[in-house]
């Protein structure tokens, strides 16, 4: 299986909830104000990705490379992080 090639592309405003976005490499992606709500990201690459103002909302982000990403004003609740910690800031 390969992974999705979504480099740099603009998903901003999209409605991405329950996605399945394993390993799907979005590196300089803009996903500022998108709707990831429940959506797995499980080991995708976010590299320089934009996630301001993202709805993260049960999002799963286990092993994902978040390294440079943009999650200014991003909306976490029970959020699975990608070292597998649970974020519950915006509860």
């Amino acid at each position: 299986m390969t992974s999705p090639n979504l480099r740099k592309v603009i998903l901003r405003l999209a409605n991405l909830q329950g996605a399945n976005l394993w390993y799907a490499d979005l590196t300089g992606a803009y996903l500022n104000t998108a709707n990831l709500r429940d959506a797995d990201l499980w080991g995708a690459i976010l590299v320089g990705a934009n996630l301001s103002r993202a709805d993260l909302h049960l999002a799963g982000l286990y092993l994902a490379n978040l390294r440079g990403a943009k999650l200014e004003e991003a909306y976490f609740c029970n959020t699975t992080m990608p070292d597998g910690s649970i974020n519950n800031r915006d509860c």
